[in-house]
């Protein structure tokens, strides 16, 4: 008995050993979790970082957006074109040159002297239509214009003239929604030498104007207001060959125009514009010929009279033109013709008696990218 008992209690002990053991681990592990959390608060603690906002980037213009200037430029360039060579066409067209001949007309004597001076007054219509080229979307252009001159023979053989030329230009961008006006004065001053059936003739011209351009932004208009100005210069050498009431009229030419523009800024809309300057020439060469006749009715001359001339531009410098937004900036390159095309007209003259004369003029620009149309009517009196 007395050892059953001893035993019983032996094993008492060894459970509240047991017991102890495992509170004394416990303790253990629960002190060590306290300690790595005290020695580690920061961790435990830290915010995570709020993301930094996208800086937003500032807006860049695109070329498309000044697609009026580059219209305006090359419209100014057409227009000085157009007047060097009406002018060069004052000294070598068929009928001027058969009056300075053969003053009378219908057989009339060589040697009879025409009269002295000359005055012309012209009003024409312009249609030009430019296509869609690299990124520019391609315009639309009328022109109406005036033109009044004055010309005198100073030598025999020997004509000088001069002449104002005013004129109104709506440039459509129809695919930018960009629009545009120009108000052109070009002063011109030509002059022709006759030699036997030869012919020199020669234009110089200048040129200013005022264009007013608007650019819908999708938040209202962007517009601006700026100078433009054009130079030319044409020489011409023709051939005068002549049967009956028949003649054919050959001819070479040789042209350079240059336009510029001055720098402006956009006022208005969502994010205006400021604008370089920008300057584009060309030179060409023209050869061609002029066919004709003319019919004697009732007393007066009824001339009628079409050409064809090859157009060779060898020089084209389109310009450029820095565009800035903001701090952003791009250049944008200049638009112009193909190198090559064809020029074609006709021309019906009624004179109404030896000094007074009416006349309409048909002529036709077309290149690969470029279409343009254009009618005159003019008057024409001698004394």
């Amino acid at each position: 008995m007395r050892c059953t008992l001893q035993h019983s209690g032996t094993r008492q002990v060894i459970g509240l050993d047991r017991v102890r053991g495992i509170a004394a681990s416990v303790a253990i592990a629960l002190v060590l979790v306290v300690t790595m959390a005290a020695a580690t608060p920061g961790f435990a603690q830290t915010p995570t970082p709020a993301a930094s906002p996208t800086p937003t980037p500032s807006p860049t213009p695109v070329s498309t957006s000044i697609a009026y200037d580059r219209s305006v430029g090359n419209s100014a360039l057409d227009l000085g074109s157009n007047f060097l060579e009406r002018l060069g066409n004052q000294a070598s067209n068929g009928i001027n040159r058969t009056f300075r001949t053969n003053p009378g007309g219908g057989g009339a004597s060589a040697s009879t002297e025409d009269p002295r001076y000359r005055t012309w007054f012209e009003g024409y219509g312009i249609s030009v239509r430019t296509d869609p080229q690299g990124d520019f979307v391609g315009d639309r252009r009328k022109t109406v214009g005036g033109v009044a001159g004055f010309g005198a023979r100073v030598a025999p053989g020997v004509n000088l003239g001069f002449s104002v030329d005013q004129s109104h230009t709506d440039v459509d961008v129809p695919l930018a929604l960009q629009s545009a006006t120009l108000d052109l004065t070009q002063i011109g001053f030509n002059g022709s030498v006759d030699k036997g059936p030869w012919t020199w003739a020669f234009a110089v011209v200048h040129g200013f104007g005022k264009v007013r351009s608007s650019r819908d932004t999708g938040l209202g208009l962007a517009t601006a207001s700026y100078h433009a100005a054009i130079d030319g210069a044409l020489t011409e050498i023709s051939y005068y060959w002549t049967k009956d009431q028949m003649r054919i009229v050959p001819k070479g030419a040789l042209e350079y125009v240059r336009a510029t523009s001055a720098a402006f800024q956009e006022v208005g809309g969502l994010d205006p514009l400021n604008v370089g300057s920008t300057a584009l020439s060309r030179a060409r060469i023209m050869i061609g010929a002029e066919i004709g006749r003319y019919f004697i009715i009732d007393q007066k001359i009824l001339d009628l009279s079409a050409y064809g001339k090859f157009v060779d531009n060898f020089h084209q410098d389109l310009g450029s033109v820095q565009v800035s937004l903001g701090a952003q900036n791009i250049v944008v390159p200049g638009i112009g013709e193909s190198r090559y095309g064809m020029d074609a007209g006709a021309s019906a003259s009624l004179s109404l008696t030896s000094v007074a004369r009416l006349y309409v003029n048909y002529d036709g620009k077309f290149r690969n990218e470029l279409t343009s149309h254009q009618g005159t009517v003019g008057f024409e009196y001698k004394w």
